[in-house]
């Protein structure tokens, strides 16, 4: 028992040294999770990847490319207008710091959440370097 508990400690602890801490500033977190921007061709490309970011789910966007976009979350077409860099990263991050009643899910976050896949159990959707390059991206939409 002693070795499972063990075992189980050290998971958690590695996957919660896997988020980056970050600090809330009104409706933002201003400051890079990483540090730095990101790379907003790999961004496009978590956008557009059914089976990284998830994105295109739930939103539509400037994807003509892409088939079958999501109805159900806001137009990603623009989000660098109607959003900043800060309040996007917090978006992703955990949407319900803003909204508790959304249904998009956190990203940067593995504390309270229910129903989660064995798969995914203590570990974020997104890294720390993949939301930057999200945000990196999404702030290019101007249109």
């Amino acid at each position: 028992l002693a070795g499972v508990f063990g075992a189980l400690t050290a998971a958690m602890a590695a996957a919660e040294d896997s988020l980056k801490p970050y600090t809330v500033v009104g409706d933002a977190i201003v400051a890079p999770l990483t540090g730095t921007k990101g790379d907003p061709a790999r961004g496009r490309a978590i956008v557009g990847n059914r089976a990284v970011g998830l994105c295109l789910l739930c939103h539509p966007g400037p994807f003509p490319e892409e088939r079958m976009q999501g109805t159900i979350g806001p137009d990603l077409g623009g989000a660098g207008t109607r959003w900043s860099e800060g309040q996007l990263r917090l978006k992703i991050v955990d949407a319900r710091r803003l909204n508790p009643e959304t249904i998009m899910p956190p990203f940067h976050r593995i504390d309270g959440l229910e129903r989660v896949p064995a798969a995914w159990r203590g570990k974020p959707l997104l890294s720390a370097e993949q939301i930057e390059d999200v945000v990196a991206f999404l702030v290019t939409l101007r249109e």
